[in-house]
């Protein structure tokens, strides 16, 4: 059933965006030329049209070729595949690409026929309200379809094999977002006794039950669960569910070792996948995100050369001691380095410093160290390792040697974050985990923004530091 509808919807979908493409053209039209009713020329953000220019009629043809390419393009951009769990900024993302390449190809078109009289303002105001019309359009038909969803309708009725943390991690993901409108039936297992449940979710039978159950019931997907013990197996179950038609999909049991995202080549036919992928190992990407650290750290010292200097001057004139406080960090690839800080505690022996962790109410931070200290104030030196190239603007937060030797051997994952340089900010401390709270969480941020950096991602980052990142409730 959820296969019909799914039809249904692409069909929906395909005739709709005809209609939004063809109305944007028309509209793109009146807006550019009408010089009576046009709101952009009458507030002067367009100007007016000059000299002679092609009629309406002579601009139609173009939908001609238009249409067709946009269909294909949308299609190749996967804008009519189910979108249940995906985000809208990836539609967005998606759409703005497609609608940029219709616009690469009616430009080239239009070059090759030679016909230069076609307004090229024209032709970006179409972009823009063929973009932001179809966005709306396709976030309408979602929300209305997770309240259906969130109501028992529209729902994608699947079957669990293999029962263990993989299985239970997808359950609580499903069961926390019902717009997705997925119904689980079961668990099919062989090391669990039937009737046991979790989460409401019992276990059915053993997986030699699967036959009977695809012959019994109509399921929409097969999800795989299976521990990674049992991976023996996975080619029956496959061999099982593709013999009776139905999608099968499976989650693997080595996700705090394969990232979310898996990067793979073909070795003449053979699949090799890459434990990890680091974008910033890309020489491109090295040299770009230098770039931007090297700017942003100037732009930074400038901005912030005023509070520094009062910040100075508190530290130096309420506490005896150096006024920059330097810190032996780990870095990228292991390497130390000193990172600075306006001091912030009361001068105490290497040894002291070297093993004790801030704590609430800690005696050995002065009263402008606090202060300093809670609104991030004391981290403002680092801009000067950001020059250095000891740090970044964004990344991991680095560690002192002691807690690194530490933690690589309690925290699983703990030292991938030494693959990229540390930074001021980051993924981890926009999201909360500053200060005295969870390690591993942490980590798995960090991991994450390994895994998935790009430049607009640190962008991002930097933009929420702005916002929530500076007032550090965490700070002892």
């Amino acid at each position: 059933m959820i296969k019909e509808n799914q039809k249904l919807l692409n069909i929906l979908h395909f005739v709709i965006d005809i209609l939004i493409i063809v109305f944007s053209f028309y509209f793109a039209f009146f807006l550019r030329f009408n010089e009576k009713y046009s709101f952009l020329i009458q507030l002067g953000i367009i100007t007016r049209p000059f000299g002679r220019y092609l009629s309406l009629s002579r601009y139609i043809p173009m939908l001609g070729y238009m249409i067709p390419f946009y269909i294909i393009a949308y299609y190749l951009f996967n804008l009519y595949n189910p979108k249940r769990t995906l985000g809208r900024k990836r539609e967005l993302w998606a759409l703005i690409k497609a609608n940029a390449l219709g616009i690469l190809y009616c430009t080239t078109i239009l070059y090759f026929f030679k016909e230069i009289n076609y307004a090229r303002l024209f032709l970006a105001i179409f972009f823009i309200l063929n973009t932001v019309l179809d966005f709306l359009f396709r976030h309408l038909v979602s929300r209305c379809l997770k309240n259906l969803r969130r109501k028992g309708r529209n729902l994608k009725h699947v079957l669990l094999v293999g029962y263990g943390d993989t299985a239970e991690a997808y359950i609580d993901r499903i069961l926390a977002h019902p717009d997705w409108g997925f119904y689980i039936h079961g668990i099919l297992d062989d090391n669990t006794p039937a009737g046991r449940q979790y989460r409401n979710i019992k276990i059915t039978g053993t997986i030699d039950s699967l036959t009977k159950q695809l012959e019994d019931n109509e399921y929409d997907e097969i999800i795989i669960t299976l521990n990674i013990d049992e991976y023996k197996k996975l080619e029956r179950i496959v061999a099982t569910t593709e013999k009776f038609g139905v999608h099968t999909k499976f989650v693997p049991d080595y996700n705090s070792i394969i990232p979310t995202r898996p990067y793979t080549e073909d070795l003449d036919g053979l699949p090799v996948v890459h434990v990890r992928k680091v974008p910033l190992t890309s020489p491109v990407n090295k040299t770009i995100k230098r770039l931007f650290d090297i700017f942003g750290s100037i732009i930074c010292i400038i901005i912030f050369f005023i509070p520094m200097l009062i910040v100075a001057a508190l530290v130096k004139f309420t506490s005896p001691g150096p006024l920059i406080f330097k810190q032996k960090r780990i870095g990228l690839h292991n390497h130390e380095f000193n990172m600075y800080k306006f001091r912030s505690m009361k001068v105490q022996s290497e040894a002291e410093e070297k093993k004790a962790w801030t704590t609430i109410n800690d005696p050995r931070i002065t009263p402008v160290g606090k202060f300093i200290r809670s609104t991030s104030l004391d981290e403002l030196p680092q801009f000067f390792n950001v020059l250095k190239g000891d740090m970044s603007l964004v990344g991991p937060r680095p560690e002192r040697p002691y807690y690194v030797d530490k933690f690589k051997e309690e925290i699983p994952r703990y030292m991938v974050k030494h693959q990229v340089r540390p930074g001021i900010t980051g993924w981890a401390q926009v999201k909360g985990y500053r200060g005295d709270t969870s390690i591993k969480k942490r980590i798995d941020c960090d991991i994450y923004y390994i895994e998935n950096w790009t430049l607009g991602f640190d962008i991002k980052i930097l933009f929420m530091t702005l916002f929530k990142g500076f007032i550090n409730k965490n700070a002892y």
